[in-house]
């Protein structure tokens, strides 16, 4: 399966609300950022985060170093859109994460949206180096993966699930582990999706 080309026609095709990730307000996102008080001025990465709506509410709060990552040109498209003159403040990479090779170094690294879809071990170690190439000394590092009672495939494509203690274990030693949580996810179709949270520190 071609991923990119999987990912382009599910955003050339379907609404906003009509997939599952659908999420107006990140509440979690918005959470953690106040928890451990990132500042404004801090580097923020969205891993995944094509249309995701986490952008919008950082260019709200005042957030002016801001890059978006995701595999989807048609994402970013449509989220250019719906920011209008907005999107200029924005960073915006294509790329596969398993491609990335970071050039600069983020404060913030969150990811709600890619790590589970890794399920081979190359993948998730080229996944790891770009965490560690890409993440400052003492950056937080904040991923959300279905849980072990989540859904097993996403957008019809397998998925791996964590635990909290699966997923310590991925990133740790060259992480420290802050905090670990669940957390539920309605869809638009009315449905709940149990995530872990694994928020770290290099």
């Amino acid at each position: 399966m071609d991923k990119k080309k999987h990912w382009e026609n599910i955003y050339q095709t379907k609404a906003l609300t009509e997939v599952s990730w659908y999420q107006p307000i990140p509440q979690t996102s918005l959470d953690l950022l106040q928890q451990y008080a990132i500042p404004l001025d801090a580097a923020i990465i969205d891993i995944g985060g094509g249309d995701s709506f986490f952008v919008d509410h950082l260019l709200q709060l005042g957030y002016n170093n801001i890059t978006v990552l995701d595999i989807s040109e048609e994402a970013i498209i449509k989220a250019k859109k719906r920011l209008l003159n907005d999107s200029e403040k924005v960073n915006w990479i294509v790329s596969d994460i398993t491609d990335f090779k970071p050039t600069t170094k983020y404060d913030f690294w969150y990811d709600r949206a890619a790590f589970h879809f890794l399920t081979e071990e190359k993948d998730i170690v080229s996944y790891l180096q770009a965490a560690k190439d890409g993440i400052s000394k003492n950056g937080i590092l904040v991923i959300g993966t279905f849980s072990e009672t989540g859904p097993l495939k996403c957008s019809g494509i397998p998925i791996k699930q964590y635990s909290e203690s699966a997923l310590k274990a991925k990133f740790t030693p060259d992480f420290e582990l802050l905090d670990s949580f669940t957390v539920d996810h309605k869809t638009p179709f009315d449905t709940v999706q149990n995530f872990t949270f694994g928020v770290f520190k290099k």
